[in-house]
């Protein structure tokens, strides 16, 4: 084992909620180690958007400016490193690194995101985060107006339908099968076979393949995709879950765990730059008064 290190807070998870917090902690003189593993969701993206004065940036530029920004602050650390186990309560955990590290903590902020379930279509992958979509907000203006899918069924069909057609009229939803979408409930052509592949060229689709050999072509689609949690051990520790797998929090980021708490995407199904780096910034703060005993 390598030697213990002491601190206020770990940080598990190096992205915007999580830099966002060590920053909020850094300022107030606080003790922190953000423990990363390098592999955050949005690594194929090409640009983020909707976040002041960083609109059209890559994400890896946001990230490595707010590492830079962050550690400008004594007091934070950063390693590159995974968790493996946390145990332990509240001012007493105990946080064990696949590198062997064992670090003490007063208290835990999880910012460490969720992980899509990607479907067995081929290129799909490959177009994730470029051509391939979750968020109207995040990418929907660059691709206005033009040809764009939707791969939906049922009743979430409807409302997300009408939503992207805010951005574009030439919408078909997808239904990779039978449809049960309501008759007449959207204003869009439906087709029902099912996706064999995606054509793209470095991640920019330009038709669907489909299993009986007809294509269409096709500039971006919009999938709402299932997801799990990135890690497991808050579960492990105890933390609720919402019924749709996102970890429970009020508005104070506070888990059902004392001394626990969880920020960004693994607590919200809105996803953003700029909603994750508020919610750091809060429960930056947050933590700060919990360890003044307020």
């Amino acid at each position: 084992m390598k030697e213990n290190n002491d601190v206020d807070v770990v940080i598990i998870g190096g992205s915007y909620a999580g830099l966002a917090a060590g920053m909020s902690m850094g300022r107030a003189l606080r003790n922190v180690l953000i423990i990363d593993s390098g592999n955050p969701c949005n690594k194929q993206t090409p640009h983020s958007h909707n976040f002041l004065t960083q609109d059209g940036q890559t994400p890896a530029y946001i990230t490595e400016t707010a590492l830079s920004q962050v550690l400008a602050y004594p007091t934070v650390k950063f390693t590159k490193d995974t968790v493996t186990d946390v145990t332990g309560s509240d001012n007493q955990f105990v946080v064990t690194t696949l590198s062997g590290t064992v670090i003490h903590a007063g208290k835990i902020l999880f910012a460490t995101g969720i992980k899509d379930i990607m479907p067995a279509i081929e290129g799909f992958s490959a177009c994730w985060g470029i051509s391939v979509i979750h968020c109207p907000y995040c990418h929907g203006y660059e691709y206005r107006g033009q040809y764009t899918g939707i791969l939906l069924n049922g009743e979430t069909a409807v409302e997300f339908t009408t939503l992207i057609s805010n951005w574009t009229d030439k919408l078909t939803v997808f239904t990779n099968g039978k449809s049960t979408i309501p008759a007449g409930s959207i204003k869009a052509d439906i087709v029902e076979k099912e996706i064999a592949r995606i054509h793209h060229t470095n991640g920019r689709m330009e038709y669907l393949v489909f299993t009986d050999g007809s294509t269409q072509h096709l500039n971006a689609l919009y999938a709402r995709l299932p997801f799990v949690q990135h890690t497991t051990i808050p579960a492990a520790l105890g933390c609720k879950l919402t019924e749709q797998g996102y970890i429970e929090v009020n508005e104070f980021k506070n888990t059902s765990i004392p001394g626990v708490f969880a920020a960004g995407d693994n607590t919200t199904p809105m996803r953003s730059v700029a909603g994750a780096v508020g919610a750091g910034t809060l429960v930056g703060a947050v933590i700060v008064r919990e360890l003044l005993g307020m």
